[in-house]
């Protein structure tokens, strides 16, 4: 990385570091990441389907905040916790921040969708209709298909003295409905549920189209909530229907497993999956500005829910359903394709781009000799998963001389060919020892489906350890080469998932160096068996050494720059790190350090960031940005100047402490002097973005940066993809 000029430290004893001051609230730092989100859906240079998909994820990503963040403060609050986030807040004061900055950011997703995206869609062939707008001709063709498809799986219920107010699942799209019996003129309410097991927007059939220019639009149809709302007369006969308004629900859906009590943990996740279903407090309601105050207050005094946790909203709710169009077949309204391609270390000169379907067997030598010749460095999506990791598991799988298969599952795909290859390795006769972590947020479910297929195919299945999730990305085959063993390793930033793995960023290190397959055994042994081992040859490994050995190599760059301006030196101290969050506080308080004995910082941090740069005094040599784009920025690099003897480390550990204290981390060194060049090289290539990167300002906000006069747009992603290619 290149040096800067070094400012001259000063002496900073009097200031406290652990001032509130000092740091950005936690949750308001999400919002922020949330909103920058937003703006890639508002932003007109991305291609329209894409904004679609981007509005998509903001309000998905919201769905899993209130499910989980929100959820826990108003437990917080509940449970009158009186202690204060290092920024100073109280759970009550973060609830109350959350409302006043997330409201008008929903009311700016409603309003350019309907507003703005609805209608450009609408001159792209596609248009998502209200029924209003339906000739009867394709009234007549819904009311057929609710008939058939629709109504047999509807089930209203009355609320009335004799039937209680229903239990509203969570994420669980209704329509409130409101009834007259036309002999006593009683008006009644009932509660409809939109189902999910129907699409949540019908199209027409192609003879029913809307016209384009004489052609047929690419899709047209309605929400499905409008589809029931107009034939709610088969639902109620012989009554007067008066309205209908759809409303929305979220709970409190994060698992509470007392580990150390639970005889059976795969039983406990399970039962604990049922109440995250069934079960949970209220924590939003999203509604239509057009529901009645009355109706409203009906809805929040059963649902146990205050002003603050109502969204009021123009148009259509629970927009997450919106990524079903990203799917259409019209490449001119999205991202160009991106085929990712095989790393040159593991392909004949010839093969150069593949298939992603096909075998590679037949046009590159075993993986075994290719990392044989040196360690080779892995940057998804950019190279190719399928030819790669999933490649190594599936040669190990059924090389006849690996003996053994260890590796940690944190999350995988439905369909995973990963488990598929873990199932055939054991079919095989090898020994296969798995961690699967069943505590995976949301994939829960999925993991223990997983672990049940493997336990039955005769693979080791261990859980983690007790209070700790194993969130490390590692992998080793065990081999016999020549009469002697040796270990082949896979340390990574990114889950085992070929699917996520063609839509996040992630590096991975493909090595058989002795001193990491030593680590990793100890590494795996402490996580199957009983060990207290504390020290390891190269990996930083939480929660045992992980967070002092960060802190031991901020300091460093600290002192040397110390050194430097003792001895009337100029050159200073580099700190180059990218991840996802920054929010340990003991962390926060190193890097302010190292600014200001003169280190140059430079933080790429995709989401929450509690640190504040450019505060003169403590942080005037601290820069964060944030990298958006139509990749999410998943790896986690770091790199340390260390006195001109570079050092650069990856993993799966970012800096927060959960992933410092309370999971299972692996970040290792990167000793090949090629591949920590090319890390130091896309570091630096994000590092120069001027078309998705924001920079963090010392208040708080981000602003968007844009290239200077006359200089050309510079993406960070398009540039590695036009590397990789060369």
């Amino acid at each position: 990385m290149s040096k800067q000029k070094k400012t001259s430290p000063k002496n900073y004893t009097e200031i406290n570091l652990s001032d509130p001051q000092y740091y950005f609230n936690r949750e308001q730092s999400w919002l922020e990441f949330n909103n920058r989100v937003l703006h890639e859906a508002l932003d007109p240079r991305t291609p329209l389907l894409e904004r679609l998909k981007f509005l998509a994820i903001f309000s998905s990503n919201l769905d899993e905040y209130f499910m989980v963040r929100v959820a826990a403060l108003k437990q917080q609050v509940e449970a009158k916790v009186s202690k204060l986030t290092s920024d100073g807040s109280t759970p009550q004061q973060q609830l109350d921040g959350i409302s006043k900055r997330l409201l008008p950011m929903v009311s700016q997703q409603h309003s350019y969708f309907e507003q703005t995206l609805r209608p450009k869609l609408a001159a792209s062939g596609i248009h998502i209709l209200d029924y209003i707008d339906l000739n009867q001709e394709q009234r007549t063709y819904l009311h057929r298909y609710f008939k058939e498809q629709v109504f047999p799986v509807l089930t209203p219920l009355a609320v009335d003295p004799s039937h209680p107010f229903p239990f509203l699942s969570n994420l669980s799209l209704n329509l409130a409905v409101v009834v007259r019996d036309p002999d006593t003129q009683e008006e009644l309410f009932a509660r409809v549920k939109v189902p999910q097991v129907l699409p949540r927007f019908l199209p027409l059939p192609q003879d029913l189209q809307w016209q384009q220019r004489g052609k047929s639009a690419v899709w047209t149809g309605v929400p499905l909530e409008q589809v029931i709302a107009h034939n709610l007369d088969a639902l109620f006969p012989g009554m007067d229907i008066q309205e209908y308004h759809p409303f929305r629900i979220t709970r409190n859906a994060d698992l509470t497993v007392e580990e150390d009590e639970a005889e059976d943990l795969l039983l406990a996740i399970e039962q604990e999956l049922r109440k995250r279903r069934f079960g949970g407090s209220a924590v939003r309601l999203e509604i239509q500005a057009i529901m009645p105050p009355a109706l409203r207050d009906m809805l929040m005094d059963e649902l146990d829910l205050g002003e603050q946790d109502v969204y009021i909203v123009e148009g259509l709710l629970g927009l997450k359903d919106l990524m079903s169009f990203v799917g259409l077949p019209v490449p001119e309204l999205k991202d160009p394709p991106w085929s990712p391609v095989v790393p040159v270390r593991l392909r004949n000169p010839e093969a150069g781009r593949i298939d992603e379907s096909i075998s590679h067997s037949d046009e590159m030598e075993d993986i075994f000799t290719a990392i044989r010749r040196g360690d080779i460095m892995l940057h998804h999506p950019y190279h190719s998963f399928a030819a790669t990791v999933q490649r190594f598991i599936t040669e190990a799988a059924r090389d006849r001389s690996v003996l053994a298969i260890k590796m940690t599952l944190y999350r995988t795909s439905g369909d995973s060919p990963i488990v598929s290859a873990l199932i055939e390795a054991a079919e095989n006769g090898k020994q296969v020892a798995v961690l699967v972590e069943l505590k995976a947020r949301f994939d829960e479910e999925n993991n223990i489906n997983w672990a049940r297929k493997l336990e039955q195919a005769g693979v080791h299945v261990v859980y983690g350890l007790v209070g700790l999730k194993t969130h490390t990305k590692i992998l080793m085959a065990v081999r016999r080469e020549d009469g002697c063993i040796r270990r082949y390793v896979h340390i990574g930033t990114g889950n085992y998932n070929p699917k996520t793995a063609g839509l996040y960023t992630d590096v991975g290190l493909l090595s058989c160096r002795e001193d990491l397959g030593s680590d990793l055994t100890d590494l795996f042994n402490y996580l199957t068996g009983y060990s207290r081992q504390v020290s390891y040859r190269n990996l930083l490994v939480a929660p045992v050494n992980m967070r002092d050995r960060f802190l031991a190599l901020i300091r460093r760059e600290a002192e040397f720059c110390r050194l430097q301006t003792e001895n009337g030196h100029s050159t200073c101290g580099r700190i180059v790190a990218k991840m996802n969050a920054l929010v340990d506080p003991q962390i926060i308080v190193a890097l302010y350090e190292a600014s200001q004995a003169g280190v140059k910082i430079d933080l790429i941090i995709r989401g929450i960031c509690c640190l504040r740069p450019g505060v003169e005094g403590i942080s005037e040599n601290i820069k964060v940005i944030s990298i958006i784009g139509r990749f999410l920025e998943h790896s986690r690099m770091f790199y340390f100047f260390n006195g001109g003897n570079e050092e650069v480390y990856i993993g799966s550990a970012d800096w927060m402490q959960r992933n410092l204290t309370r999971r299972v981390e692996a970040i290792v060194q990167v000793e090949d002097p090629t591949i920590a060049m090319e890390l130091q090289e896309i570091l630096g290539v994000m590092l120069a973005d001027n078309r998705q990167a924001w920079d963090l300002q010392p208040g708080g906000h981000y602003s968007q940066r844009r290239p200077p006069v006359n200089c050309p747009e510079v993406s960070s992603q398009q540039i590695l993809m036009d590397m990789v290619m060369n």
